[in-house]
């Protein structure tokens, strides 16, 4: 297989195909409705205080664990994975852990909202002979729509010496050890658009063949294929050398700072939850002489939620003292989940879906050290919310160096599942921030889409300084992407594609500028660097749609840009230029990159 792209057909050319593939219900319990906040309680001359929250407990029906002698293992995989594969749209969640231990002849086909993860401290305490595949035949060959699905803390020796993961966004690969090659696309070498590594080692070749972008961080590979368009790796041991355009590789030495996300593990018969320490200019795997750095957490000191539980409650946990693990299913919630304790964690299992209702935000974080976000998915409701998820309040300014808020695998729906509506999805405010794998999404596809119908002006804004994104995936809004105002930010890969669904060139109409950028840094920011970033347009109901550019700074020395593209998809709109007024103009119907490898 060359490194040549793929004739294109997109996301959105191929929904109708995707709706008429049967969509198969979940079989995790509907959300309750809650009590509208605020309402009247009874006059009481004394009220009680609320009983206290109990820690740990059982993880629910949809959280399957094995052991190596547990039976029917494979029958258990294949039933969850017939009920998910082609679900892009339903209510099932399903994370599949295996305790440590060596387990045979297993392949575990991986669908929609479905986790897979070894409960060991290491991914060589708990092995598959066997493989772990994500593929595409429910779509036709087509992988650009694999979504919301991860394997994490595993060791797979591939039945046939290579095991296939070939997904598009929301996809994570992390703390995996391959013993043999992994294959990024799908059987047929259709289409595919992912996706992200972290903390692996893949001891033999990483063949992406289709993939037309991928971010590998703090990982070791024993050597990479190819590439598309755009291949970025920071902090990862064998990763080919800096080379772009041509090949499209970026490749950074080490990661700047990084912190692994959390995971649950087993000791004896305890489930706990690992947290694994800061790293400064990382590089290769956290695991690799044995136990990681870090601490870790008994489950008793977790409110294991499960689906109906109100956000009230959940508050009430957090403010109790404990952090939250959400099982796997969808949440409906009518206030803001407020985390406000330094060193709060928030684990989300097999995708588990935060939904806010009547236009609230979904979670709130108070401008404190050391909280982790990590493995949920916010769902944007049908009333407008101001913004899905605030990390600090407006304003934030504390510094946050020495332990900074890390949000991983934290991911944005709006539209898609059902009409949803917000004006800006993530809000970054707090320092030091690190945003490790997100994609952020407003749908071209699926239900309750359309140009104002999923109405979403703006995908992330980062307020705060000094923060830092690493691998950012964010699609289709209706005016900015990113939009970047604090100072000393910096990106290493991003991935966007412009707003498909557009009507005419006056819906993108910037003032004098012809459409949003992908990527905007404020006018105020004086220092700023980003490297390996990518927007593609695909302008299919208005072809003759112009857009400007991709990216768009202020013209000074210390905002900085490495490794730019900037794609028409079959000639469906067309950029002038790659960032502000530097880079040629996309052309015809080619699909052939504009580059730009250094801005200013």
């Amino acid at each position: 297989m060359s490194s040549s792209s793929p004739s294109v057909g997109r996301r959105t050319v191929l929904g109708a195909a995707a709706a008429a593939v049967p969509v198969v219900a979940g079989l995790t319990t509907p959300a309750s409705a809650a009590s509208p906040a605020g309402a009247a309680a009874p006059a009481r001359t004394h009220r009680r205080p609320p009983r206290a929250l109990h820690g740990g407990g059982d993880l629910g029906p949809n959280v399957l664990v094995f052991d190596p002698a547990t039976p029917g293992i494979q029958d258990r995989l294949d039933e969850v994975f017939a009920q998910q594969e082609s679900a892009q749209f339903g209510s099932g969640r399903y994370a599949l852990l295996f305790k440590p231990g060596t387990y045979t002849g297993l392949n575990a086909q991986l669908g929609f909202y479905t986790s897979i993860a070894g409960l060991g401290l290491s991914p060589d305490d708990t092995t598959i002979h066997g493989d772990v595949t994500v593929d595409a035949g429910w779509f036709n060959g087509n992988a650009t729509q694999n979504f919301w699905r991860s394997a994490e803390n595993l060791a797979l020796v591939p039945a046939n010496g290579t095991n296939r993961w070939a997904v598009a966004q929301a996809a994570p690969f992390r703390r995996m050890h391959v013993r043999g090659d992994l294959n990024l696309a799908p059987s047929g070498y259709g289409w595919a658009s992912g996706g992200y590594i972290a903390d692996s080692r893949i001891d033999g070749q990483v063949g992406p063949y289709s993939q037309q972008q991928w971010y590998t961080r703090d990982s070791v590979i024993g050597s990479w294929l190819n590439g598309v368009w755009n291949m970025v790796f920071s902090g990862v041991q064998g990763a080919p050398a800096q080379s772009f355009p041509n090949p499209p590789y970026t490749t950074l030495d080490t990661t700047p700072v990084s912190r692994e996300k959390p995971f649950l593990y087993v000791s004896g018969d305890e489930f706990r939850v690992f947290l694994p320490a800061k790293r400064v200019g990382a590089r290769g795997v956290t695991w690799g002489n044995g136990t990681p750095r870090g601490t870790s957490l008994p489950l008793s000191r977790f409110y294991v939620a499960r689906p109906g539980v109100s956000a009230a409650t959940l508050n009430q946990a957090l403010a109790q003292g404990l952090h939250l693990l959400l099982t796997p299913g969808v949440y409906h919630v009518d206030q803001p989940i407020r985390v406000d304790r330094p060193g709060t964690v928030v684990l989300g299992l097999g995708y588990a879906t935060i939904v806010p209702d009547n236009g609230v935000t979904a979670l709130k974080v108070a401008d404190v050290d050391g909280v982790r976000l990590a493995g949920f998915l916010l769902d944007a409701g049908p009333v407008n919310s101001p913004t899905l998820l605030e990390v600090g309040p407006p304003g934030a300014s504390r510094d946050h160096s020495a332990d900074p808020t890390t949000v991983q695998d934290v991911f944005v729906r709006i539209g898609g599942a059902g009409a949803g509506r917000a004006t800006t999805s993530m809000a970054i405010n707090s320092r030091h921030t690190i945003v490790d794998h997100t994609w952020v999404w407003r749908a071209d596809h699926g239900t309750g889409v359309g140009w104002e119908t999923n109405r979403a002006d703006y995908g992330v804004v980062v307020n705060g300084d000094d923060v830092l994104a690493t691998g950012l995936f964010v699609e289709h809004f209706n005016k900015y992407d990113v939009q970047w105002y604090g100072q000393r930010g910096r990106t290493i890969f991003f991935q966007n594609e412009k707003a498909y669904d557009a009507p005419n060139q006056a819906a993108i109409q910037n003032g004098s500028v012809k459409g949003y950028a992908a990527y905007k840094v404020g006018d105020n920011v004086t220092a700023h660097e980003a490297w390996g970033l990518g927007s593609y347009c695909f302008y299919n109901v208005d072809p003759t749609i112009v857009q400007h550019s991709g990216f768009a700074a202020p013209q000074r020395p210390g905002v900085r840009f490495h490794d730019l593209l900037v794609i028409s998809l079959g000639g469906n709109g067309q950029y002038e230029h790659v960032i502000n007024d530097t880079g040629a103009p996309t052309s015809g119907t080619s699909t052939t990159p504009s580059t730009v490898v250094s801005y200013p």
